[in-house]
């Protein structure tokens, strides 16, 4: 059932300056082009302000800048983008709104009195199997076919998915939010606030070989775990693989997209950010605040500071030890060649100053 909330309800959750009828209904979020009449809007990106106009939302969240006039009791006589003092008839918002100074994050804050996910029921569904030496938290909700096995523990407040499975002494916190057919191996550890996506996998063996020197493979048995602090988020089949050795560890706060793979024994450090198809090999370590854009990878052993973001495509082949962002490309061709044109790179500016001056004369 859809719930609504006051306007007045929604500025003091936020923090806003309100400006127009605080007794509005708003029953849903939307984007400013299509929002509709009980629907609230946001402005973050100013690409989209000639919207504003023809917006039809009761309300929008939106920076302070945005007001361009006002009349009596702070009520909007229009709201658009201010240039040069000069108001843009056609941006326009005769609207309410929510004045923040990030409207975006107000809005990511708001988003969750409006989410639809399903209340998961809670209780053990009959077909689950739970073996008695695993230990439950109160109020959790364990859903059809879900596996707990020997000795792992189930935080207060946690729901698991359909076909989810918790293998043996593993541990979750309190409130995990562990979707459908997910996998979490033996000896993981996993903090309070923990979200998981349907199809990750945590905890299977890492990519451990070693030649025989007879054109063959001896396996190297995984004998670590998985470490993942708290408050992370796990999006849809990604794979966190345990340690060779030691934990693959995870710090607090983390967020990792849909399709991430995470080798055994990586570190990561408090409040990454990891995007869909970005990786990290062996052993590879990323200090607090990284952020990886999309299909961006760290080599093995690898070692990235603080506060570093690597663009999208990114290849970090070396340690990284000065914030700040980092892009690279490279096309396709064997490693010696692409070595050597690598060196030949970072010469061009030199190569193309005297080449200037040799024109010169």
């Amino acid at each position: 059932m859809s719930e609504d909330y006051s306007l007045a309800e929604i500025a003091a959750f936020l923090g806003a300056e309100l400006r127009g009828d605080g007794a509005l209904r708003i029953s849903g979020l939307n984007t400013l082009k299509n929002a509709g009449p009980g629907e609230l809007a946001f402005l973050a990106n100013e690409k989209y302000s000639s919207q504003l106009g023809a917006c039809n939302a009761a309300a929008v969240i939106m920076a302070a800048k945005h007001i361009t006039a006002g009349e009596g009791c702070g009520l909007p006589k229009s709201i658009g983008i201010e240039s040069s003092g000069v108001e843009s008839s056609d941006a326009e918002f005769n609207g309410a709104a929510l004045i923040l100074d990030n409207p975006y994050l107000g809005y990511a804050r708001i988003s969750q009195w409006f989410d639809t996910a399903p209340k998961a029921a809670l209780g053990i569904h009959r077909s689950a199997v739970i073996a008695d030496s695993a230990s439950l938290g109160a109020n959790v909700a364990i859903a059809a076919n879900a596996v707990v096995e020997a000795d792992a523990v189930i935080g207060s407040g946690s729901h698991l998915g359909a076909g989810s499975f918790v293998g043996a002494r593993s541990q979750l916190g309190d409130n995990a939010r562990i979707s459908a057919n997910v996998t979490i191996y033996h000896d993981v550890i996993a903090g309070r606030d923990l979200t998981v996506h349907s199809g990750s996998v945590i905890g299977a063996d890492g990519f451990g070989f070693a030649p025989d020197g007879a054109g063959q493979w001896q396996k190297i048995y995984q004998i670590g775990g998985v470490d993942i602090g708290d408050n992370v988020e796990i999006g849809a089949c990604t794979t966190i693989d345990r340690g060779a050795l030691g934990d693959t560890r995870i710090g607090n706060g983390v967020i990792i997209d849909n399709h991430v793979q995470i080798a055994h024994n990586a570190v990561i450090g408090d409040n990454c950010a990891l995007a869909s198809y970005s990786g990290l090999a062996g052993s590879a370590t990323l200090g607090n605040n990284v952020i990886l854009a999309g299909d961006a990878c760290v080599v093995g052993h690898v070692t990235v500071c603080d506060n570093v973001q690597i663009t999208a495509r990114g290849l970090v082949t070396k340690s990284i030890n000065e914030p700040g962002s980092y892009s690279s490309g490279m096309p396709l061709m064997k490693t010696r060649e692409w070595r050597k044109n690598a060196v030949r790179m970072s010469q061009l500016d030199s190569i193309a100053r005297r080449l200037k001056e040799l024109e010169k004369d």
